[in-house]
């Protein structure tokens, strides 16, 4: 048979498509427990944390211990997952163990990936495998991908199976006469599809990796079970990432949003009064519960102006209650005056309308302003680059 003449088989690499079939299931069925088996160098852990979509437990097993303890780190939180944190919790586990042992702490998930992790068992180890994760787990979701054999003449200079690890290569037929006894046996249904598509009349040998998507046909769940320790896998790392869930970390969050938009207010303000060298005046002080009151119904800060008593720059909080993002952390005015006078961080008026800051820019307070801003401006389109990855992971 006469083969396809490509330098680049696949554009994206076909690994890169793999695993963005996995994060584009993750995004539209949101699963809050996934488990990868077959981790190895983390790769697929690392985007679906980076993407998260709902995910509040994610969990790698491979039986390599020695790369998941070269690779772990690379699952650690970032300093903007500190300064920003989540909505929602988030922890990561990796274990050394293999997917034909039973092991409790694996049952109640609602995805399992299988990312090219069958073709690596022997064939006679693929009936354990099958009832472990399909019987013994049985989670809601399974994702399945393996080499279409049937590719292999069209990829060049390859000569055998495509890896030197692989045990076999399954065709079409064959991969999908194992997957209907998988729904017979387990009771799952299934849907066919892959990545890495021929082009012209090469089409007719399907994908380059052909993927079995499977679902569970009851509806019952486990997930909200209480999860086992662990008693046959190894425990290699573990990881809980700051969340809003966190009482502490929420409050953090709050008052660091309030005093940057605060101290915002209060740069904007002197910035104005220094340009007017005609008016030394300072802006009378409004009648508090007024300006509270406007703030709330009005949701702006138009007729809430900074203004100065001695010492004091005067915010009013209806102005701080401006920020969307404060909005989005507090829910009401009420809650956020709550939040904020039980904090010995912040200098309020009495009545809690009003953030009093210092109207001296020393060192000190020029050195907490940064702070504060550094926290609220990291943002969260922090954007990975796919080529960053090692070209060994690039396997077709």
């Amino acid at each position: 048979m006469t083969t396809l003449t490509m330098t680049t088989p696949f554009s994206p690499p076909l690994y890169m498509q793999r695993y963005q079939f996995v994060i584009d299931y993750v995004k539209t069925y949101r699963p809050k427990k996934v488990i990868d088996f077959g981790c190895a160098e983390c790769c697929l852990l690392k985007k679906l944390k980076f993407h998260r979509n709902g995910i509040q437990l994610l969990v790698g097993v491979d039986i390599n211990s020695v790369v998941l303890l070269k690779r772990m780190h690379m699952l650690a939180p970032l300093i903007s997952d500190y300064l920003q944190p989540s909505d929602g919790p988030l922890t990561i586990e990796l274990y050394q163990g293999s997917v034909t042992e039973r092991e409790p702490c694996t049952r109640g998930f609602d995805l399992v990936t299988c990312v090219e992790l069958i073709e690596h068992l022997e064939l006679v180890e693929v009936a354990s495998f099958s009832e472990v994760v399909f019987g013994y787990m049985s989670p809601g979701a399974v994702i399945v991908s393996t080499p279409n054999v049937e590719f292999n003449p069209l990829l060049p200079g390859l000569r055998g199976f495509r890896n030197y690890d692989h045990k076999f290569e399954w065709t079409r037929a064959e991969f999908q006469t194992w997957a209907h006894k998988v729904c017979r046996d387990y009771g799952y249904s299934v849907h066919f599809t892959g990545v890495g598509e021929a082009v012209g009349h090469w089409r007719e040998v399907g994908f380059c990796t052909q993927i079995a998507v499977f679902q569970r046909n009851f509806h019952g769940s486990m997930s909200n079970a209480e999860r086992l320790e662990p008693s046959v896998y190894r425990l290699i790392y573990k990881v809980v990432y700051p969340s809003l869930s966190d009482n502490n970390i929420y409050q953090r969050t709050l008052v660091n949003e309030v005093l940057y938009e605060a101290q915002h207010r209060r740069q904007e303000w002197l910035s104005r009064m220094n340009m007017d060298s005609n008016n030394n005046a300072h802006f009378c002080a409004p009648p508090l519960m007024d300006v509270f009151q406007h703030g709330v119904e009005g949701g702006t800060c138009d007729w809430q102006p900074v203004y100065q008593q001695g010492g004091t720059i005067c915010v009013p909080l209806a102005c701080v209650w401006s920020s969307p993002r404060v909005r989005a952390l507090c829910g009401s005015m009420q809650r956020l005056r709550e939040e904020l006078l039980v904090d010995s961080r912040v200098r309020m008026s009495a009545d809690g309308t009003v953030l009093n800051l210092p109207a001296d820019d020393d060192d000190e307070e020029v050195e907490k302003e940064e702070d504060v801003k550094a926290v609220s401006g990291v943002a969260n389109n922090v954007e990975e680059d796919w080529d960053r990855e090692l070209a060994c992971y690039g396997n077709v």
